[in-house]
C-alpha cells in the first residue's frame, strides 16, 4: 500500500491541518514551533510500528480538554487515504466482499482516541445495475451452448427439456424489464432446481446447466450491497497497512550512558519532549543487543568480599556471558550499519563499566577508539536513526514509512544535500515524510513534494499543499527554507553554467521537469548543461525573470502557451526584450496544431484521463476520452464538460495534475508525444 494524503485534527496544536497529498519522498516546511513535529506525532500514531501509545492528557488539545475526554471514541485525530496495488490482496478482498477490483483500489482509514479504526473504500459503487438486454444476450448463449449438446433418449434427455424451459422461462421474465433488479434475478433462481431427476456431474448437460444457475448467482451477488466493513476485511488490511516508524532529533545516543538513569526512565509514563524520545532509543538499542540494562547493571556492580569459590565462579561466568554478548552486538551493529551506510567503514564496540554503558567508534581512517560522543552529530544521528529503523521494521525493512523530524540536521551543508538522494534510495522500499527548516534539505528538483506548516490567525497549526497557502505577513517566513533552496538553485544556474528556461508557471515546470528526464532516459537528448525551468508565476513575469538571468550572460529560452495571453505577450517580448531573438521564444503551436494550445495539449491524453475520471466517477454513462475532440485545446474542454455534468474542480486543478502525471511519467506506456518533446527540446540544446 502506498500513502496518498493524510489529515490531522484535533491533536496538540493543530485544530485542523487540511488534506497534504504524500510521494515517495515528502518534505514539511516551517519555522520552529509552527507545528511540524505534531503532523508527525499523530500520522505516526495511526499505525505504529512500536511505541506510539495515544495519550489524551498530552495529544489532545488544551484548550478542547475538558470536553473531548469523555469522547475519545468519537473524536478522530488522524485520517489517511492508501492506494492498494498489491493484487494478491486485491484478489482477497474481491473474494470477500464481492466487488470488483476497481472499487478498492483506494482505502480510507482513521483513528480515534479511544484508539477504534474506521474504514471505508471511496471508489465503492452505491448500487450495481445490470441492463436486462445484456443479461438477455448472455442467457442466450447458455440456452445455445445447452441446445448444441446431444443427448440419448433417457433421464439426460428429460432434464435437458427442464433445463432449456427454465432459461426460456427466465428470458420471457427479462424481456418486461430495462433494468435487472435484486428481486427479479433471485425469482429467476427459485426457479432453476430441478430435484425430480438425478443425472451423473460428469454429464454435459448438467455442467452446461450449472455453469448458467452460476452466472444468475452471480448477478446477484453483483448487484446485491455486500458489507464491506466486516472481521475479515479489517484482518487483511490490518496486515497490508505499512507500519509507521517515527524518529525525533532528540533521540540521539549519547556515547556514555548511565544504567540507572535508562532503568528508572524505562518505567515511566510521565516523561516526555527530549527525554521521552532518548528513552525510546535506548530501549531500541538494549532491545538490538538482546540485553537487559537491569542485567549489565548487575553484572558491572563490585561483588562482595565474602564471596564463596562458587559464587564467584558463578559471577566470572555471567561476566564472560556479557562479554561474549557485547562483542557479538557489536560485530552485529559494524556490519549491518556498513551495508546500510556507504559513506566510510564505522567500527563499533559496546562496552559496560560499573553503572555506564559505553559506545566506541573507529574508522579506517581513524583507527583509533574513539567516544560516539566524540565524533560528529552525524555520526550520531545516523546510528540512532539505522537502530531505530532496524530495530522497529523487525529487520524487514519494507511496508514501513518513515517520519524523520529534523532530519539531519547536525549534517554538514554539503551532507544535507547527500542526504536528500539518500532518502530517494531509501523511498524505493518506504516511503518518507520529513520535516526541516533547513534550505539545504528542500529538494529543488521536485517542489511539488514540498509541504507547507504554518500558524494561523487562531494559532493553530495549519499544513497546505500550497506553499503559498499563508498569506498573513506576520508569519510569510514559513516558506523561507524553500525561496533560500530555490536562490541557492538559481545562484548555481547562474554561477555554474546550467542553461534557464522559463515556463509560464509551476505546473508548467513539473510537465517539462519530467519530459526533460523522460527523453534523457531513452537517449533522445544528452544535454551538455543542466536545464533548470524557472516558472513565472503568469506572461506577466517573465521579463522580470528574464532580466534577471541574462544579466550574467545571454537571453534565456522562453516556452509559451498558445492561448490568447501567450500570442500576446510574445509580441511584446519580440518588440522589446526579445528584439533579433525570437528563435529563443518557444510557442507551443510551434509543435502542436491545436488552436490556443497549451503545455496540457502535448502531454499524454490517458494520464490527464487517469486524472480527470476521479471527478466525473458519478456521471452515470459518461465517458472522458470519449467525449474530448482532439482538435481543440484540452484545457477548456475540461473544464465545459465540468460544467454541462454538474462536476466541481478543485482550484488550482492544473497544478496538481500536473503534479499527479509527473509522479506517473516513468510508468506511461504511449510515445505519441515523442516527437513534439524532441522538438522542443532539440531547440534548447
Amino acid at each position: 500500500m502506498k500513502l496518498e494524503k493524510f489529515r490531522v485534527t484535533n491533536f496538540r496544536s493543530i485544530k485542523d491541518s487540511t488534506w497534504i497529498d504524500c510521494d515517495d519522498v515528502t518534505n514539511i516546511i516551517g519555522i520552529n514551533e509552527a507545528g511540524k513535529s505534531n503532523a508527525l506525532l499523530a500520522l505516526w500514531k495511526l499505525f505504529p510500528a512500536s511505541g506510539g501509545d495515544i495519550d489524551l492528557l498530552h495529544d489532545m488539545p488544551r484548550s478542547e480538554f475538558v470536553t473531548m475526554k469523555d469522547n475519545a471514541d468519537k473524536t478522530v485525530f488522524i485520517e489517511a487515504f492508501f492506494s492498494i496495488d498489491d493484487e494478491q490482496l486485491l484478489q482477497k478482498l474481491c473474494k470477500l466482499t464481492g466487488r470488483d477490483s476497481c472499487e478498492l483500489l483506494e482505502l480510507y482509514i482513521s483513528r480515534k482516541y479511544s484508539g477504534k479504526y474506521d474504514y471505508d473504500f471511496p471508489q465503492k459503487k452505491m448500487t450495481h445495475s445490470l441492463k436486462s438486454k445484456d443479461l438477455s444476450t448472455a442467457i442466450e448463449q447458455y440456452k445455445k451452448e445447452l441446445i448444441s449438446i446431444t443427448h440419448p433418449e433417457n433421464e439426460e434427455g428429460d432434464f435437458k427439456l427442464l433445463a432449456e424451459e427454465k432459461i426460456k422461462k427466465a428470458l420471457e421474465i427479462l424481456k418486461s424489464m430495462e433494468d435487472v433488479d435484486t428481486n427479479c434475478l433471485k425469482d429467476i433462481k427459485k426457479s432453476l432446481d430441478i430435484p425430480t431427476i438425478e443425472i451423473s456431474d460428469e454429464s454435459k448437460i448438467k455442467q452446461s446447466y450449472d455453469k448458467f444457475v452460476k452466472y444468475i448467482n452471480d448477478c446477484i451477488a453483483k448487484i446485491t450491497m455486500l458489507p464491506l466493513n466486516s472481521d475479515a476485511v479489517w484482518k487483511e488490511i490490518e496486515t497490508a497497512l505499512p507500519r509507521f516508524v517515527y524518529y525525533s532529533n532528540y533521540g540521539n545516543l549519547d556515547s556514555e550512558i548511565y544504567l540507572p538513569h535508562v532503568i528508572e526512565n524505562s518505567k515511566r509514563t510521565d516523561i516526555t519532549g527530549v527525554a521521552a524520545a532518548k528513552a525510546r532509543t535506548l530501549k531500541i538499542l538494549f532491545s538490538f543487543i538482546n540485553l537487559k540494562p537491569e542485567e549489565i547493571l548487575e553484572l558491572g556492580n563490585e561483588p562482595p568480599s565474602n564471596m564463596s569459590e562458587e559464587d564467584i565462579k558463578k559471577l566470572a561466568k555471567k561476566k564472560e556471558e556479557r562479554t561474549i554478548l557485547l562483542n557479538s552486538a557489536s560485530t552485529k551493529l559494524t556490519r549491518e550499519f556498513t551495508n546500510w551506510w556507504k559513506q566510510g567503514n564505522y567500527i563499533f564496540d559496546l562496552r559496560a563499566d560499573g553503572k555506564l554503558f559505553k559506545i566506541w567508534v573507529s574508522d579506517d581512517k581513524r583507527p583509533d577508539k574513539v567516544a560516539l560522543e566524540s565524533r560528529s552529530t552525524g555520526l550520531q544521528w545516523f546510528l540512532s536513526f539505522f537502530l531505530t529503523f532496524l530495530v522497529e521494521t523487525k529487520n524487514k525493512l519494507q511496508n514501513t514509512i518513515l517520519l524523520l523530524d529534523e532530519a539531519g540536521l547536525s549534517l554538514h551543508p554539503l551532507a544535507q544535500r547527500d542526504l536528500i538522494n539518500f532518502f530517494k534510495s531509501l523511498a524505493k522500499n518506504n516511503q518518507i515524510v520529513h520535516t526541516t527548516h533547513s534550505p539545504f534539505l528542500v529538494d529543488t528538483d521536485n517542489i511539488d513534494k514540498v509541504k507547507i506548516a504554518y500558524i494561523d490567525k487562531d494559532g493553530y497549526t495549519v499544513l497546505s499543499n500550497n506553499l503559498r497557502a499563508n498569506t498573513d505577513p506576520k508569519h510569510d517566513t514559513s516558506i523561507y527554507a524553500v525561496n533560500a533552496a530555490l536562490g541557492l538553485t538559481v545562484s548555481d544556474v547562474l554561477l555554474n553554467g546550467c542553461l534557464p528556461v522559463i515556463v509560464e508557471g509551476v505546473s508548467d515546470q513539473y510537465y517539462f521537469s519530467a519530459i526533460k528526464n523522460y527523453l534523457i532516459s531513452l537517449g533522445k537528448i544528452a544535454p551538455k548543461k543542466e536545464i533548470v525551468f524557472l516558472p513565472a508565476g503568469g506572461v506577466k513575469g517573465v521579463s522580470a525573470i528574464a532580466s534577471i538571468v541574462s544579466a550574467k550572460g545571454e537571453l534565456p529560452y522562453v516556452i509559451l502557451d498558445s492561448d490568447k495571453s501567450g500570442k500576446d505577450f510574445k509580441k511584446k517580448l519580440v518588440e522589446k526584450l526579445y528584439a533579433g531573438n525570437i528563435e529563443k521564444i518557444i510557442e507551443i503551436n510551434d509543435v502542436n496544431s491545436v488552436v490556443n494550445a497549451e503545455v496540457e495539449d502535448i502531454m499524454p491524453v490517458e494520464l490527464i484521463e487517469y486524472y480527470v475520471d476521479k471527478y466525473f466517477r458519478d456521471v452515470e454513462d459518461f465517458s472522458f476520452k470519449d467525449s474530448l475532440d482532439k482538435d481543440k485545446a484540452i484545457m477548456p474542454q475540461i473544464e465545459k464538460l465540468a460544467r454541462d455534468n454538474n462536476v466541481e474542480l478543485p482550484q488550482g486543478i492544473k497544478v496538481e495534475m500536473a503534479k499527479f502525471i509527473k509522479s506517473k511519467f516513468s510508468k506511461m506506456q504511449s510515445d505519441d508525444k515523442l516527437v513534439a518533446w524532441e522538438k522542443i527540446f532539440n531547440k534548447i540544446v
